[in-house]
């Protein structure tokens, strides 16, 4: 009798024929084997459903032979779902851009035309794998969650707070204004826990990072044959948060047109879908960030000054880092817990001179920068305090700058020489150790020629 797992399989691939012929051995051993013929479509599928195991064709017709397409398709599925298992179909030939694919994130790779025991072994391999290591995680994850409660006790968060808390029970739509790194997304998260839609969802959108050949489909959805490859019907975020709260970040880069058409569904309280006719019914609580000047945008008619009124019936500035020294070392002290049971390191305190130093630094990327100052620093040191130079890492030539500031770049140069060191050039595991996107690592990497 065949086992059966219970896992999501993708497979992409141009080629029909070994689409369907994977498909067919793969269904009889997997819970779903979905399959796709065109790369594009792999950022919507990744992003909306969770795969267990995706295998990826490394050549697709733009650039027969060349694997480079493969490449790219692997480093995006990784910074959308870095513990994504990617396995790569290759050809005899390829071999060797197969090994280069494991080097850079991939879970394995198997050669066309295939054994079906191979491939078989291969899948069901790469699947355990992503479970075993989805299991080590967990207890990690819920402690970071149950820890994931904002920490401030400058006055400066506590009115903040004060505030977050005051609104929290209305149906207000909330703007949160500030810098990159103070933590915009977290006081969103923290209103709607304090809301009467707790227990409803929490849909958070990065309206940034959404071309504008997307906006309506991915805001709004679209109904069957709606466009090109509009093949079911698809749900927007809108509705997605229906009873609950959505958050849109980076309201602030939208263009005029959709600033539009965003107040039309704010003032409607309705979405209707690409395609459709239809009006669907809002019941959401609306919640706005940005770390641009909005009301100077408004100013200069870059931005729609009725939406403005529309999104920000309260308004709540998070102040940066550098003006709430009182919690810089909570912070630090959180992360360096956090980090040292993830990573199971040694390290349990700051030094006296580091708590000094870390109070003294501006922090220009804020919370976020500290986060990831610290991680590097637990995951990097070797003792069981961490010093000055475990968090800000010079060289010989420096030491003179040290009192007057730092060379941001060279510290950031040395800690990803570190890194790639320790990991003997891992691209995927380097950008784990200093927490960053592996997009992020290769642009560092390109940047200081690494």
């Amino acid at each position: 009798m065949t086992t059966q797992l219970p896992g999501k399989i993708l497979i992409v691939d141009d080629d029909m024929d070994v689409l369907r012929a994977a498909r067919l051995l793969l269904k009889r051993h997997f819970g779903q084997v979905d399959f796709e013929r065109n790369p594009q479509k792999i950022p919507y599928l990744v992003s909306n459903f969770e795969y267990d195991v995706i295998l990826l064709d490394m050549n697709f017709t733009r650039d027969l032979n060349t694997g480079k397409e493969g490449f790219e398709w692997l480093d995006r599925i990784l910074d959308l779902q870095p513990t994504a298992a990617v396995v790569m179909f290759t050809a005899y030939g390829d071999v060797e851009m197969a090994v280069r694919a494991i080097k850079a994130g991939a879970a394995d790779f198997v050669l066309k035309p295939w054994e079906n025991e191979k491939l078989l072994a291969t899948m069901q391999a790469a699947y355990n794998k992503k479970n075993r290591t989805q299991e080590k995680q967990a207890a990690p994850a819920a402690q970071t969650q149950a820890s994931s409660s904002i920490i401030g006790s400058s006055p400066a968060m506590l009115h903040v707070l004060d505030t977050a808390q005051r609104v929290a029970a209305t149906d207000a739509n909330i703007l949160i204004l500030g810098e990159n790194g103070t933590g915009k997304d977290m006081l969103a998260r923290h209103i709607h826990q304090l809301s009467h839609r707790t227990a409803h969802p929490f849909v958070s959108v990065d309206l940034g990072a959404i071309s504008e050949t997307l906006f309506e489909s991915e805001l709004f959805g679209h109904v069957k044959g709606a466009f090109t490859d509009a093949r079911d019907d698809r749900s927007g975020r809108f509705e997605e948060a229906s009873g609950g709260s959505i958050f849109l970040d980076e309201i602030g880069n939208i263009s005029l047109p959709f600033q539009a058409k965003l107040l039309t569904v704010l003032q409607n309280r309705a979405v209707t879908k690409v395609g459709s006719n239809k009006a669907i019914p809002l019941d959401v609580r609306l919640i706005c960030a940005t770390n641009r000047n909005i009301e100077q945008m408004a100013a200069q008619h870059l931005f729609r000054q009725d939406l403005l009124y529309r999104i920000n019936t309260i308004e709540i500035q998070l102040p940066p880092l550098r003006e709430r020294v009182e919690d810089i070392i909570p912070l630090a002290e959180h992360f360096l817990q956090l980090y040292r049971e993830r990573y199971k390191r040694s390290a349990t305190s700051l030094h006296e001179s580091l708590v000094l130093q870390l109070q003294q630094y501006e922090w220009p990327g804020n919370i976020r920068e500290l986060q990831h100052a610290m991680e590097r620093a637990v995951i990097l040191s070797q003792g069981k305090v961490l010093m000055p130079k475990d968090v800000f890492v010079k060289t010989p030539a420096q030491d003179q700058q040290l009192n007057t500031g730092y060379n941001l770049e060279e510290m950031e140069r040395n800690i990803i020489t570190q890194a790639m060191k320790k990991v003997n050039g891992n691209i995927t595991e380097a950008a784990k150790e200093l927490g960053l996107s592996r997009a992020a690592l290769y642009r560092r990497l390109e940047k200081y020629n690494i």
